[in-house]
């Protein structure tokens, strides 16, 4: 290898994304219609005595595989990628942070997975294309980080921007060897505006607890839970086609039915449905989660071009944050350092 490479910082982020329609099928190869969201998640990696990982202002030496037990800690992301890749005996400081609120539904677990993982991959001179890399940063979730969870958020976190994904073929997990590649169709061109709204809780979940129920009883082929996401799939293409013709009144009709039938699983939340009702009352076409239920953020279709109504309804009731879309690059190697507003610096 060459030693200069390891000489030089690598600075590598990941954006974080909203589920638009199509969600939670991305772990039942249906598709979804997802795009990213303004903020990232970063990793720096530069030459160190030892293997060292630091984030919210600590730091933890790894000296051998002990060291990569999970503790329950903000470590846990790190260690799991340090034991995927096993590189207890690299020499180098990884420090990550994010700006992307912590359990918020907006995929700020899997963006730092994939910034480290892609960081660490460039600081040995072989960084990975964005399906392999997708899919290692899904891997490493679900088996070291043991979070149940689909493929969107691996797959958005790296290509980044406005896509509609199709997941045929991923419904069973398989060994990382034998697992499809995804289809990644780009739509930001097709797509003159975002007309939505991102309405955080501020109620931190964790979206592998939500999952994890409704995933077994598809597991176990229970009609009800196979039947919603074969028709929520029939949602997505559908969403697909109305997003791109900019027909509101259908798109939200499909979001919003998207949402019941996840709620009607359990997939949802005291929380989210509060703001999703306050939202359709304000007049909003359409709403739903933006990822997994049990707190988060649910989206909201919004086409008017003055949303300072329906922000302050969602604010009443209850939203602590508001966000936009915004089309972002996916997984991203800097050469410099950019400035971050989050937690963990």
């Amino acid at each position: 290898m060459n030693r200069d490479i390891r000489e030089r910082p690598v600075i590598c982020s990941a954006p974080g994304r909203a589920g638009i329609i199509g969600n939670p099928t991305d772990m039942y190869g249906g598709s979804v219609l997802s795009c990213t969201v303004g903020m990232r998640a970063y990793a720096r990696v530069q030459p160190g005595a030892g293997l060292m990982l630091e984030t919210k202002g600590e730091v933890f030496r790894i000296a051998g595989r002990e060291d990569l037990r999970p503790r329950g800690d903000p470590f846990d992301v790190g260690r799991a990628i340090v034991d995927y890749m096993g590189l207890p005996q690299l020499e180098c400081r990884v420090r990550y942070w994010s700006e992307i609120p912590p359990q918020s539904g907006m995929a700020g677990s899997t963006a730092l997975v994939v910034a480290i993982l892609q960081a660490l991959e460039a600081w040995q001179g072989r960084p990975l294309d964005r399906y392999r890399l997708a899919e290692r940063a899904r891997h490493i979730e679900l088996n070291h980080l043991k979070v149940v969870c689909g493929y969107q958020d691996a797959y958005m976190c790296t290509f980044g921007g406005l896509n509609y994904i199709d997941f045929r073929g991923k419904h069973f997990y398989r060994s990382e060897e034998a697992e499809l590649f995804a289809t990644v169709e780009p739509l930001a061109q097709d797509v003159p505006t975002l007309p939505f709204l991102l309405a955080h809780t501020g109620v931190q979940h964790a979206s592998g607890d939500v999952h994890r129920p409704i995933r077994e009883r598809w597991l176990e082929g229970e009609k009800e839970v196979v039947n919603a996401y074969k028709r929520i799939t029939d949602v997505a293409r559908m969403g697909k086609k109305a997003l791109i013709l900019q027909d509101w009144a259908t798109l939200g009709r499909l979001m919003t039915e998207n949402h019941a039938i996840q709620r009607d699983l359990g997939g949802s939340g005291e929380t989210n449905e509060r703001l999703v009702a306050a939202a359709l009352a304000a007049g909003a076409p359409g709403a739903k989660l933006a990822g997994a239920g049990g707190g988060g953020t649910i989206i909201t279709l919004c086409p008017k071009n003055d949303t300072r109504s329906l922000e302050r309804t969602l604010r009443r009731a209850g939203a602590a944050d508001i966000y936009r879309l915004e089309l972002a690059p996916g997984v991203t190697l800097a050469e410099r350092e950019r400035g971050a507003t989050g937690w963990a610096r």
